[in-house]
């Protein structure tokens, strides 16, 4: 294991100062949604006194938080705890793959790993610290200068995520995570806003909301009112989304908008998108044809999807727009794949990832007809990213000779990394920043600076600050 510094989707620890406390080592793997699970795990190891550890002999016990969407990440699962298992012993299993059974109906981890101490499914704090009590008793009752008001935090300094929901109320047929994480559940309005605000204040510059659908936040509750500051605010992603960028604004910061369905009412976000509330919404598409859509389940038609972001342009010039695809689902014939490149040349999307569909245990897909052969599935994949290599290097290029404002994530002999707006952590482009001229100015990690793009290829950007 390996201490902290930024977020990857390899194994993590988290690393808190030494001392004679028990130690709790901690694996976490899969999406920032189950990040946010684990910064509240070890948020709570903290307030009650466990330290964590940076290597497996040093850890009284080991927590390994999981993923079980598909197939590789199933595999990468097993092979952690069995890692751990082999280096440590005493291992606590939590995340989407503890909710997995086998094809008896067992626990597909106990099944597996029989050793393990505990196995709980995601979003399962409670459970998992009375795990941790039952098998290494906690040393004290939690002093309160213990913790920070942010809690414990796995990303570096300048950037968190901001989790407002749980679960899903979808039904899309490729899919397994409502079976492991429920349907949708929204975290009370005043309650994020008081996250946001404790992170702002911590030094966060950058704040990306995620959940499993965050346009639908709200629906559970009926889009009740809350109140923060002494005014009514409502449940709902319209209101949270402007009232996230006026407290931006306070603390000169980002909100970066994740796993947004194109629902109508998104319409209504798009014209104060801007320098707090950056202009980029992150929208799982996963097709374009109206057919494969339905085989999925998916909430909205392709037609539909390509008009709407074509207004969205309109409304907002600086609009960036990241997706997903898959290619090779079940049924899909060469016309409906022809159809979903064709989508792709008018849609423009600036960031894109495709993926060949991977038949993901206990998702209805499964059963579909016509299932496409792996190579071709893989053949398709290539011919999508293709297209959207020569799509992005045009988008980019366009760039060149405009000056962004980036935020500084590392620095290099050279300079420095950073992101634009544009730019999402981990999973869209960086601007490569040239060190100045003068020596009296210096590139800090966590700041925003001023940078003139000179240069552009397919994914990043290059510049002089």
């Amino acid at each position: 294991m390996h201490e902290i510094t930024r977020i990857t989707k390899d194994k993590q620890a988290a690393v808190t100062p030494t001392g004679a406390a028990p130690k709790v080592g901690f694996v976490s793997l899969g999406c920032p949604k189950a990040l946010v699970d684990s910064e509240q795990i070890l948020t709570q190891l903290r307030a009650e006194g466990y330290e964590t550890a940076k290597s497996y002999d040093g850890a009284d016990l080991v927590i390994v938080n999981t993923c079980g969407f598909i197939d590789a990440a199933v595999q990468e699962s097993l092979d952690a705890i069995g890692e751990a298992l082999a280096e440590n012993g005493k291992v606590i299993v939590t995340g989407c793959l503890g909710a997995k059974k086998d094809g008896d109906g067992n626990d597909l981890i106990k099944s597996i790993h029989p050793k393990v101490l505990a196995v709980t499914g995601p979003h399962a704090l409670g459970e998992v610290m009375q795990e941790v009590h039952h098998h290494l008793p906690k040393p004290h009752e939690p002093f309160i200068d213990l913790l920070p008001p942010q809690g414990v935090k796995l990303t570096p300094k300048h950037y968190a995520y901001l989790k407002i929901s749980e679960g899903c109320n979808h039904r899309c047929s490729f899919c397994i995570i409502p079976s492991m994480r429920g349907d949708l559940v929204s975290r009370p309005i005043a309650e994020l806003m008081l996250e946001a605000e404790n992170l702002f204040k911590s030094g966060v510059k950058e704040l990306l909301v995620i959940s499993q659908d965050t346009s639908a936040y709200g629906v559970d509750v009926k889009f009740r009112s809350g109140f923060w500051n002494g005014r009514p605010i409502k449940t709902h992603m319209t209101q949270l989304a402007e009232a996230l960028s006026q407290l931006a604004k306070q603390y000169g910061a980002w909100v970066r908008m994740h796993y947004v369905y194109p629902y109508p009412h998104v319409d209504q976000v798009i014209p104060f998108m801007g320098e707090n509330l950056l202009p980029y919404l992150d929208i799982p598409l996963q097709h374009a044809h109206p057919d494969v859509l339905k085989r999925m389940k998916r909430p909205a038609s392709g037609e539909k999807n390509l008009d709407r972001i074509q207004a969205w342009r309109a409304m907002n010039p600086d609009l960036t727009i990241r997706s997903t695809f898959i290619a090779g689902f079940p049924g899909e014939t060469e016309s409906e794949f022809e159809y979903l490149l064709d989508f792709l040349k008018e849609a423009q999307i600036d960031r894109l990832g495709c993926f060949a569909y991977s038949p993901v245990e206990g998702a209805t897909a499964n059963e579909l007809a016509n299932p496409v052969p792996s190579a071709l599935r893989e053949e398709r994949r290539g011919r999508v990213m293709l297209l959207q290599e020569e799509i992005s290097r045009k988008r980019l290029q366009a760039k060149v000779g405009k000056t962004v404002r980036v935020l500084i994530d590392e620095l290099t002999p050279s300079g420095a990394k950073g992101r634009s707006a544009a730019d999402a952590p981990e999973i869209d482009g960086i601007v490569y920043v040239k060190k100045p001229f003068e020596p009296h100015k210096k590139l800090v990690v966590g700041q925003f600076v001023e940078v003139e793009i000179t240069r552009a290829d397919a994914h990043d950007l290059w510049g002089d600050a």
